[in-house]
């Protein structure tokens, strides 16, 4: 999972977490589809990726997707239905489930996150403020990037052996730097155990919880963290950085920070819904595209897990994702009515790639 850039360090492992983002440079004006496939083949020809697929929808609800290079050894060619691991792009469909349960009255925003973990549980405050559901969706819980007890057995797989045992030790003893609400700081874990919480408020599964509210709803009938015989057969092989193959992750505990697995023609469905006001769940989704907090400079806001880049008089509500072998990107203009999605295969990040379709 991810915010920006790549992986950092973690108590000298490699942790693969998120970076704050920064501002991007302007970009030069949206190419066309055979720029764009230019474009995409001289990445992949600089070493810069080894497969892409790219969508838009226009201002008049057109989709359009381009692919360009390699799905990695025995894997069936890119196209709109190639499976990826979306990493942390999972976060906002946590914050919309948050929303979601909200409108119900099965929680409320400033609900303490202690309110729905085990009475005997510690759960850390600071100066007299409780972490809240709302202050883990904004990132700003104080809470930090990973918990210190995050020590994989095997990188490969970094996320597939923490528990919910391991994830309460840490609660148990952590003691916050500053008070929740105070100050955004990017964090997987904050977003993992708001997943957690939700999952133990609906008494399912986060994965059953987010098909029920939102994939079923939408449409959404390839997205998942549990690969069916069809996603696998469609699962595109993710590459490190040298380009060789990476190992998928199997992420637990803290899925709702970036377990999902998703095709462009599902991103593509999700990022047009963000774009609608009619309908019960489009609505909702309206609420989480609010600015909450500032995240870190001028051009930067938080809203519930989206950032907002604000500039030159431009919004542009977007996320990105990443896992070992996979970088991803959506990001969405409401006043433009325009959405773009980047599915990559490799650990190079695409980030200029995505704002470049927003211009």
């Amino acid at each position: 999972m991810r915010l920006l850039i790549a992986a950092v360090l973690l108590l000298g492992i490699a942790a693969p977490v998120a970076q704050e983002p920064v501002a991007p440079k302007p970009q030069a004006a949206r190419p066309d589809d055979a720029q764009l496939l230019a474009l995409l083949k001289a990445r992949v020809e600089a070493g810069r990726g080894v497969g892409f697929v790219v969508g838009t929808i226009d201002a008049a609800g057109k989709k359009t997707v381009v692919t360009f290079g390699s799905p990695g050894p025995d894997s069936l060619p890119l196209d709109a239905d190639s499976v990826f691991e979306i990493g942390s792009i999972t976060k906002v469909f946590t914050a919309i489930l948050l929303a979601e349960m909200a409108d119900r009255g099965e929680v409320a925003l400033d609900d303490p996150v202690a309110k729905y973990l085990p009475s005997n549980m510690l759960v850390p405050g600071k100066e007299g403020r409780a972490i809240t559901l709302l202050d883990l969706s904004t990132q700003t819980s104080g809470l930090p990037r990973m918990p210190d007890n995050f020590m994989p057995a095997d990188m490969r797989n970094p996320y597939a052996d923490y528990t919910p045992a391991q994830l309460y030790e840490f609660l148990s003893r952590h003691e916050l730097r500053r008070e929740p609400g105070a100050l955004f700081e990017y964090s997987n874990l904050g977003v993992g155990l708001l997943g957690h919480v939700l999952a133990l408020r609906a008494g399912k599964s986060w994965e059953a919880l987010v098909k029920e509210r939102i994939l079923d709803p939408l449409g959404m009938d390839r997205t998942s963290i549990t690969l069916s015989p069809w996603m696998t057969t469609h699962l595109v092989k993710g590459h490190d950085q040298k380009g060789n193959v990476a190992s998928n992750w199997d992420i637990r505990t803290l899925e709702g920070a970036g377990g999902l697995r998703s095709t462009m023609n599902d991103m593509l469905k999700f990022a047009h819904a963000n774009l609608q006001t009619k309908g019960r769940l489009q609505q909702i989704m309206q609420r989480t595209h609010a600015e909450r907090a500032n995240a870190g400079n001028q051009y930067q806001f938080v809203a519930m897990n989206w950032i907002i880049r604000r500039l030159n008089g431009q919004d542009v509500h977007w996320h990105n994702g990443g896992t070992g072998g996979y970088r991803t990107w959506l990001g969405f203009d409401k006043q433009k009515g325009i959405a773009a999605v980047v599915l990559t295969n490799s650990a190079h990040g695409a980030d200029d790639l995505g704002f470049g379709l927003m211009q």
